[in-house]
């Protein structure tokens, strides 16, 4: 279908910077617009794990999204270093899950489950964290799961998709949309009306408030997570430890994020002394050594949450031309690949990748 205009990608986080790459890739000509600098949301305040913590918790249709995600993320990352010479360091640390319930695990893992994962005893715990001071009977050890540091896959994305012709917008807030006969017309923003024949909305947490005027209520809410930067010597620890969704990820540096809260209260980015605390306990309690590092910073994100942890993918039931690509709460960037893959399918008209029912926008 030929196109007046160039395609529209509202937010400028992981799944709004993926599917430009996706349309740019497949020759449309791309505008991306956000409301603020690109990446400064959900998609750099979060740990750049590229699994869902407890993966056996979610349904299958996170679980399609994640494991082709994985398998793409090597040459993506190779692509975009080569591209700008930015690296992301993408690293397989592997992944202890401290605090498993091996019975809820064995019940839940089918046998044709594409996760990997081994009982290790208190011994063989030992010797992979020297420095852990828990010692449950058995944990789950998960060899394959890979990081990212995800500020710097933001930029890497960024300069790529700017050698790729797409248009960056900062500072534009889109506020409503106009249709005719059903179709998009155009997007209105405080930098003027935008004619369009297609859009993506993808916004993390505030995609919800985007469509309400549409008449398309998504229940997608903003759910405030806290992270503190702690600088430790390199090697400390060598694998993401997992407990209580309390988690600490070690950077190549010796920097190590510890992590996330989960509070209920709308748009507030503010951190608060209570996170901190209940952080830096769950630090300790993992590592003892973590008493005396540093805490270099602290930070809030906003998850987009959604009721099941399934993103909803699609287009607009009532507007042809308007497309949706949110509501991923923890895992914006485990899925990303493969949401702005789907996505592109649907807005380009190809058959797509996985089947989109369960992502639909309109499901109960």
């Amino acid at each position: 279908m030929r196109m007046k205009h160039p395609v529209y990608i509202v937010g400028g986080g992981i799944v709004g910077l993926l599917s430009a790459r996706e349309l740019a890739r497949a020759g449309r000509p791309v505008v991306l617009l956000d409301r603020q600098a690109v990446g400064k949301e959900s998609s750099w305040a979060g740990g750049g794990i590229l699994s869902s913590l407890y993966p056996w918790r979610y349904p299958a249709a996170t679980d399609q999204l994640l494991r082709w995600s994985q398998q793409v993320y090597p040459s993506l990352i190779t692509a975009l270093v080569k591209a700008t010479g930015v690296d992301p360091e993408w690293t397989v640390s592997g992944l202890l899950i401290l605090d498993a319930n091996i019975g809820e695990v064995e019940a839940n893992f089918s046998k044709n489950s594409h996760f990997s994962f081994e009982r290790v005893n208190a011994v063989q715990l030992a010797e992979l964290e020297p420095a852990l001071a828990i010692q449950p009977e058995s944990a789950l050890w998960r060899p394959d799961v890979a990081q990212v540091r995800n500020p710097r896959l933001i930029e890497a994305l960024r300069r790529d998709l700017v050698q790729k012709g797409v248009e960056f917008r900062e500072d534009v807030t889109v506020t409503g949309f106009s249709q005719k006969q059903g179709k998009l017309a155009a997007l209105h923003t405080n930098q003027g009306v935008f004619p369009a024949d297609q859009c993506l909305a993808a916004a993390g947490a505030w995609t919800a408030g985007l469509l309400e005027k549409t008449g398309l209520m998504l229940p997608i809410r903003p759910v405030r997570g806290e992270i503190l930067l702690l600088r430790a010597r390199p090697g400390l620890i060598s694998h993401i430890l997992l407990k209580d969704y309390h988690y600490l990820i070690p950077r190549r540096d010796g920097l190590i994020l510890v992590g996330s809260t989960f509070e209920d209260v709308g748009f507030d980015k503010s951190t608060t002394a209570k996170a901190k605390n209940e952080l830096l306990k769950a630090a300790v309690e993992m590592v003892p050594a973590l008493s005396d590092c540093p805490i270099e910073q602290q930070w809030a994100g906003l998850r987009p949450g959604s009721p099941d942890s399934v993103p909803f993918i699609g287009e607009h039931p009532d507007i042809s031309g308007l497309f949706v690509c949110s509501g991923h709460f923890r895992n914006g960037i485990a899925l990303g690949p493969a949401s702005a893959r789907l996505v592109a399918d649907l807005m380009l008209g190809c058959e797509p990748s996985f089947d989109p029912a369960p992502y639909r926008l309109t499901r109960e």
